[in-house]
Order: structure tokens, then sequence, then C-alpha cells
């Protein structure tokens, strides 16, 4: 039998990385294949194969993907007090399969059925790998940024291959073959989990391991987990109407946003000031990071179609699809410098000259706004046609991609440090719920980009799509700006975590 880890033991562990990470990045990846996958063929499907139009197929895609994120608050919750993160991420697995076969099986008939499968299952999946991979780390532990920096190019090699493989086989073969691939991916991920969780020792244990005794008599807990199966099943037809209609959605965003902040209010209230104030930092980077994912998301929306109607099919003289190249430039980009920015980060804290969380933040606007620039700039290198280059399209991605290793994996990290133990799941979704605010914003953006766009010509899309990203550049310049002249505030409120 495999010896199984105490807690302290493996977070005594020596070198840059716990050998636990390496499992739980492969893990991880092979989700983000399947989810990353379906994501890059949404808005395209919709407008080709659904026969919606553009400004309708951004408000769908804005939707379906905020209720994605938006389960990930519920999906922490019940993982914090009932399954556990490892039964959650288990469960969570099982119905993304289970989306992705029934999409597969015919993607025209069943597809909002199939996608609020996935919404539910990466609810309970994706923000409990995350907090286990924090869990390997003391709270004090300066690695553990770096950690988050390699779990995050894991992400992205998921990303990478399915985003650009699932559409290209889409648009290519066959949309059945597609999201039948997404599912296979995400069995390997449960299967590479399954084969590697022993090496965990106690992380992610349901807080009810064993049957408890009240006056001699044995109280059997396994029906609380029961239940949270037959619930998420149950919500599924419920997720189905609310993403198929987008004004269920509004609704849903209205009230699940402060609804979830009173619940942390009431969460804080059993916590000292120091913990409140942490809390209230916490709070500051997660209104910074909705905006932040409003813009970035555009690379699902309206950036899917700009690839789709007005870039070229070269990048380097290399024969390239523009929609899988929207779709994998950036995780190439997460893949080749997450590592480095990560030995970056480690270097600096070394010579005690780490930039703080809010620079970083900071930071991240700064580089949004000139990713945004850049795809403005787009029009300055097209043909009289309204065809542009997807070389300068590609050099956009670079700009952000560095935007979102100053922000992305260090808020995962953040979020870990910042939060009691006991709210460390319902903090990670919270993190997630402010992506979905992010992803609902960016699809009401997409759909202002899209809207008059029916008849006109590829060189007046161009023209207004291109107008779009340069305002979206100088307000990601005015909140980088904002959050640098407010770091001090924020610095104060996080006390000792840095």
């Amino acid at each position: 039998m495999a010896h199984q880890p105490s807690l302290e033991e493996i977070q005594n562990f020596k070198g840059k990385y716990p050998k636990q990470l390496w499992s739980l990045f492969f893990s991880e990846m092979w989700e983000r294949f399947c989810f990353y996958g379906m994501r890059g063929m949404l808005t395209y499907f919709m407008v080709t194969q659904l026969f919606m139009k553009d400004e309708d197929a951004n408000l769908q895609y804005g939707a379906t993907q905020a209720f994605v994120y938006a389960f990930t608050f519920i999906g922490g919750l019940f993982a914090d007090k009932i399954l556990g993160f490892r039964k959650s991420l288990f469960w969570g697995g099982i119905l993304m399969i289970l989306g992705s076969a029934i999409l597969a099986y015919d993607p025209h008939q069943f597809f909002f059925l199939g996608i609020s499968f996935t919404v539910v299952g990466t609810g309970f999946f994706k923000p409990n790998i995350s907090t286990m991979v924090g869990t390997l780390y003391k709270g004090n532990d300066t690695r553990r940024d770096a950690g988050f920096s390699l779990f995050y190019s894991g992400i992205n090699i998921g990303a990478l291959l399915g985003g650009y493989a699932c559409i290209a086989i889409g648009k290519q073969y066959s949309w059945h073959l597609a999201f039948g691939l997404a599912g296979i991916v995400m069995a390997i991920s449960l299967l590479t989990f399954l084969f590697t969780q022993k090496s965990l020792g106690p992380i992610g244990l349901s807080p009810f391991k064993n049957d408890e005794t009240k006056d001699g008599k044995i109280i059997n807990r396994k029906w609380y987990d029961y239940a949270v199966y037959a619930g998420s099943l149950a919500v599924i037809p419920v997720i189905m109407i609310m993403v198929a209609k987008t004004q269920y959605t509004d609704w849903f965003m209205y009230t699940i946003g402060p609804a979830t902040l009173i619940y942390l209010i009431y969460e804080m209230t059993k916590y000292g000031w120091a913990e409140r104030k942490k809390l209230m930092a916490a709070l500051v980077f997660i209104f910074f990071s909705i905006l932040f994912w409003a813009f970035f998301e555009q690379s699902g929306g309206s950036l899917s179609l700009f690839a789709a109607k007005n870039l070229d099919n070269t990048v380097l003289g290399i024969k390239l699809d523009p929609n899988g190249v929207n779709n994998a430039a950036n995780s190439l980009f997460v893949i080749i410098f997450a590592p480095i920015i990560g030995l970056i980060w480690l270097g600096l804290a070394k010579r005690k000259i780490e930039p703080n969380t809010v620079v970083k933040f900071g930071l991240a606007f700064l580089f949004l706004a000139g990713a945004f620039y850049v795809f403005y700039a787009t029009r300055f290198f097209a043909t009289v046609q309204g065809i542009a280059s997807l070389d300068v399209f590609t050099v956009a991605y670079l700009v952000l991609t560095f935007g979102e290793l100053c922000l992305s994996p260090i808020g995962l990290s953040i979020m870990t440090k910042l939060s009691p133990t006991k709210l460390q799941g319902v903090m990670m979704g919270m993190w997630f719920l402010a992506s979905a605010y992010g992803q609902y914003v960016a699809g009401i953006l997409g759909a202002g980009l899209s809207k008059g766009h029916t008849g006109d010509s590829l060189t007046q899309k161009l023209m207004t799509y291109t107008d779009g990203y340069k305002q979206l550049a100088i307000y990601a310049l005015i909140a980088g700006v904002v959050l640098l002249i407010i770091s001090p505030i924020v610095k104060k409120l996080m006390q000792e975590v840095k």
C-alpha cells in the first residue's frame, strides 16, 4: 500500500516545487483542453451552425461563460462544507464528460443541454483543484507564486492543444468529433487524478471524513453527498433554460453578486479585525479582476468573429487557421513565459525587491491596454478589402499574455494567502465568480461591437471593431493607473501578506 504523506511532510518539500504539483498539473491540463476546446467553438458554432446573429452570439457566449464561472462559487461552497475538494473535482469531471458526450451525439439539437452539463461540471471541478495547489504550501512560503505560475502553464498547455484542435477539427471535419474529443481528454484528466490522489495525503478530503458519533449512535453523513449530487443534476434543466434565454442571465447576475457579498460579510463576522482587513483586500482584487476579464474575454466573443472575418491566414509565412490562432496564441505564450515569470518573481523576492500584488495587478492593466492598442493597430496593416494581418494580431496576444501573467496566477495565489483556511474554497469560488461577471460584461461589450454589422462590408467591420478595441485600451490604462495609486492603501489591508 502506497505511503500517504502527512500535510507537514508535503509542505516541507525541498526544491522549487512539491512533487504533488505535477499530478495536479497534468489533471488540470487535460481538463483545460476540454474546457478551452469547448469555449473556442462556442461563438463560431452559434453563428455558423445555429445561425445566430453576431450580436446574439456574443450575448449568448457571455451568458454561457458567466454561468460557468458563477457556478464555481457554488462548487467551492459545497466542497468546503460537504464533499471536500477531491469528491467535488471528480463529480465535476463526470458531468463535463456527460456534457461533451451529449454534444458529440447531436450538437445542433442538444446544444444547450450539453452546455448546461458542462457549466455545472466545471463549477465543481475548477475552483477545487486550484485550492489544493495552494494547500501544498505553508502560508508564508515564498515559493507559492512560482508554483501557481507553473500550474498556470499546465492550464495553458491544455488550452493551447484544445483551443486549436477542437475548432480546427470542427471547421474542417466534424463537429461531432470535435465535441467528442473534448470528452475523451476530460476522461484522461479524471484518470490522472484518480491514480495520483494518494500522494495528496489529507489534502482535499471531505470535512466529514468519518461518521460522527452522538449519544452513542453513529450519524451517517453519506446522504449529504448524495443530496449534493442529486441537487446538481436537478438544477441542470434550470441552467439550460437560463443559458438559452439571456434575459434570465441578466436577472441571475443582478442577484448572485449581491447575495454572495452578503454571505461573505456574514462569514467575516466570525473572524477578527486582522482577518477582515485581509478579506477586504481580497475584494479589491476581485473587483479589478472583473474589469480585466471583461476586456480579456473578448477573445472568445468579438475577437473570435473578428478572426473569422477580418484576418488573413498566415503567421510568419506559416498557414494557420485564424480562429485556431485566436484560441491558442495566448496559451502558447503563457507556456513559454509563465515559468520564466515565476522564476523572475523568485529572484526578485530573494533580493527583497519583488513588487507587491497590487502593483502586479496594476502592471497587468497596463499590458492589457497595450494589447488592445495593438488590436486597434491591425487596421493599419489591412488590405483595401478589410483583411488585416494575423501576424500583428498575434503580437497583440503576446502583449496580452504578459498582462495575464501579472494577474491570473497571482490572483489564484493571493486568494489562498488572504483567506482563512475554512473560507478558502468560498474565496476561490468568489475569484471565479468575478470572472463570471467579467465574462458577462465581455458578452455585452462584444455585442455592442457587433451591433448593426449584418450588412456591413469587411472594411466597415474592421473599422468598427478596431475603434472598440481602442476604447478598451483607454479604459484599461485608466484602471491600471488607479491601481498603482491605491496600492499603498491595499498593501496596509494585506498586512504581512506580500
